[in-house]
């Protein structure tokens, strides 16, 4: 392709290759080549002049760059999907050429059509503006269609055509601000988790061949290696690797990956080599889903979204009552038009969505996954947390301190028969025991039949013809009906510790209890306090496990209040409970037991290793693993709230201004509809803006 040189400086190269030389899909698929090319940093391309403009290290010569564009043919330029970054520079350019558009469209009406067609025009334009209005108003709704069409219709009647075109043309950028906004803030939050891949290995019979990512399909097999992320959801066919899963689970340490394994998009290979064959691809995958919940987030907006919007269409009526004395009592239609053109609501229903929206951005940037602004504003209007205690307040990787045995069972009999079933379950408890009896080299085969979760309780399944059964002691001895014999219960009472046990019964026998040493995380208690300093009243917490290791545990966070041997279905009746006494409920937890109780809490917290389960209940995901992030969270809540309140007072005090200004005859309507529109993108800018200073999370922890 030919080209010419428009900037050539250090790291940074400037070339035009003539309007239409390329579409805006190919623009991106020459973008994605280049990048490709070790020491290239960034690529920007615009269709519209032809232009690529390319941010280069020491890496690569300048020459060789040149040459690369020099043998570029479109016909060997693939067309792919833009990057988000790239989403977000064409949200930019398409609203730069709009309001060019319509500044040039108006100043070329301004100059070269005579002034009966300009108010052929201004009519014309005029026709949709007062049928909503109309429209509203047989609706029995006074909103701000009725305020606009107002507007218009006396700047008509008076026959000042020219206001009336002049306060169009500022409702229609205002328009266009709006969407736009919307538009770049939604798909700057998405594009903080998008999978930035073009390129895939595709497994072939005569080797591995390099494909766009967008030829994939399902059934196909990719090599994923060392350092790459894997961009789709598969099933490992061959090899091994060290799988980085912090962006699903939070997970910090790699997880082994083996043949048979799941592995997900957006997960990072660390080490190994692994052959996967997809599953799911593009929107079908884990993460592209998370994504689409962030887009119809929009249906969980935040309370205060819903009262700003309320409260903008109660004020349009206030707002016409005031316009109409106006006129009445001084019959002054410069005056009313003044009055008319500068409303409230316009701002209001516009500023507080941007800021909610861009909170839940700066949210995902410190890796926590907020599922709607209603949940982020509850978080901060909370006065009490309610806290799980395994997994969530203690460490996420608890120790097995002891196993017993009992009757004629063998201790490594029971800690094999745990292992086995317990491997089904990613819960920290079962990974200690799992991990556990690795350790001890105690490797098992599935032996048994189907295993069944009862969910808040424990775990059933069949072994050699027997049933078998671990869980809680109320599951075990209680709901399963297993004897403690006495024997036994002297050999349990003999066992001096705070530790969890986890009970094995094989048949109509106790077979083994295990018991969990889960010591708290060193940074529980300090969180602990930082959340009382940001308003949190009641610190409580829930566990399952007996009263001695609860209130061993509550001692050492600086917990008053707690509830021990409490089962799952009973922590969602105390979350009930607690809600009933007028309190606002947040409930952290991790496993499929806390579901619950997630759902019962105003919001709720799922911890970076929980289960699918309770990540799919919960309103917030953590991908992190540190409990500062609660605290991390609580303020940006806390600083959305205060900007929002900030916004109104600003809202109110200038339009109001404007107002007076009007009433007093010192501005005229279009340069009192200019302030007011201006005001509005001020603060729609401002509402964008980080919400924490840089390193706020690092100054709360």
């Amino acid at each position: 392709m030919k080209y010419a040189i428009c900037y050539d400086g250090p790291g940074r190269l400037r070339l035009r290759l003539g309007q239409h030389a390329f579409s805006e899909k190919e623009g991106w698929g020459i973008a994605s080549l280049l990048r490709q090319k070790s020491g290239v940093e960034r690529v920007c391309t615009c269709a519209q002049n032809g232009s690529i403009l390319i941010y280069y290290g020491k890496e690569i010569a300048k020459e060789n760059l040149l040459e690369l564009v020099g043998k570029l043919r479109r016909a060997d330029i693939p067309k792919v999907e833009p990057t988000g970054e790239e989403d977000v520079q064409a949200i930019d350019l398409r609203f730069q050429e709009k309001i060019c558009s319509m500044v040039l469209r108006r100043a070329a009406e301004k100059l070269l059509l005579p002034v009966p067609l300009q108010i052929c025009k201004t009519c014309l334009r005029a026709v949709p503006f007062l049928w909503h209005g109309l429209q509203s108003l047989l609706h029995g709704r006074m909103n701000v269609n009725v305020l606009d069409a107002a507007a218009i219709g006396a700047s008509m009647l008076k026959r000042s055509f020219s206001s009336a075109s002049s306060i169009m043309f500022l409702l229609s950028f205002s328009d266009i601000l709006e969407d736009y906004t919307r538009k770049r803030t939604e798909t700057a939050l998405s594009a903080s988790l998008a999978i930035q891949i073009d390129k895939v290995w595709l497994v072939t019979p005569e080797g591995d061949v390099q494909i766009p990512l967008s030829d994939v399909k399902a059934g196909d097999l990719l090599r994923i290696r060392t350092g790459t992320m894997i961009p789709i959801d598969g099933k490992v066919r061959e090899g091994e690797a060290m799988v980085n899963e912090a962006t699903m689970t939070g997970e910090p340490l790699a997880v082994r990956k083996a043949e048979g394994a799941m592995v997900y998009a957006g997960t990072l290979v660390e080490e190994g080599s692994v052959a996967v064959e997809v599953m799911a691809v593009n929107a079908q995958t884990r993460i592209q889903r998370i994504m689409d919940l962030i887009a119809a987030s929009e249906e969980l907006k935040a309370n205060v979204q819903g009262k700003a919007e309320r409260l903008a269409d109660r004020i349009v009526p206030y707002h016409l009552l005031t316009a109409a004395a106006v006129f009445l009592l001084t019959r002054n239609t410069t005056k009313t038009m003044a009055i008319l053109t500068v409303d409230y609501s316009c701002a209001i229903k516009l500023a507080t969505p941007i800021a909610v929206i861009s909170a839940m951005r700066e949210a995902a940037n410190h890796r926590m996954m907020v599922k709607g602004g209603r949940h982020l504003e509850a978080f901060g209007a909370a006065d009490t947390i309610i806290f799980d205690k395994t997994g969530t307040l203690t460490e996420a990787c608890p120790q097995v301190s002891q196993v017993i045995a009992f009757g004629d069972y063998e201790r490594n009999e029971v800690l094999r028969t745990a292992a086995c079933l317990e491997e089904h379950f990613p819960h920290s408890v079962a990974r200690a025991i799992v991990r556990q009896a690795a350790e001890e080299g105690l490797f098992h085969e599935e032996r048994h039949a189907e295993v069944k979760y009862v969910v808040a309780h424990g775990i059933a399944s069949e072994l050699e013809g027997k049933k078998v059964v671990i869980g809680s002691p109320h599951f075990v001895f209680e709901d399963e009906g297993i004897p403690l014999k006495e024997a036994d219960r002297e050999k349990l009472d003999a066992v001096d510790s705070t530790d969890s046990g986890v009970y094995l019964a094989i048949g109509e026998d106790l077979a083994g209890a295990i018991f969990i040493h889960d010591p708290v995380r060193q940074e529980a208690a300090e969180v602990i306090e930082a959340l009382r300093q940001t308003g949190i009243q009641h610190i409580i917490m829930m566990t399952g496990d007996g009263e001695k290791a609860a209130r061993t545990a509550c001692q050492q966070l600086g917990i008053t209040e707690y509830y021990a041997r409490v089962l799952p279905e009973d922590k969602a009746a105390k979350v009930e409970e607690i809600k009933a006494q007028g309190r606002t409920v947040i409930m952290v937890g991790d496993g499929i037991n806390d579901s619950p109780a997630l759902s019962a809490a105003n919001v709720s917290v799922a911890m970076k290793d929980a289960s699918d389960l309770a990540r799919e209940v919960a309103d917030i995901a953590l991908l992190s693993g540190e409990l500062w992030e609660l605290v991390t969270l609580r303020h940006l809540s806390q600083a959305l709230m205060g900007r929002i309140s900030r916004n109104y007072k600003a809202i109110i005090g200038f339009n109001t201004s404007l107002l007076l200004l009007g009433l007093a005859g010192i501005l005229q309507p279009t340069v009192s509809a200019f302030f007011h529109n201006l005001s509005t993108v001020a603060i729609s800018g401002t509402s964008m803006r980080p919400l924490l200073p840089r390193g706020k999370e690092e100054q709360t922890a």
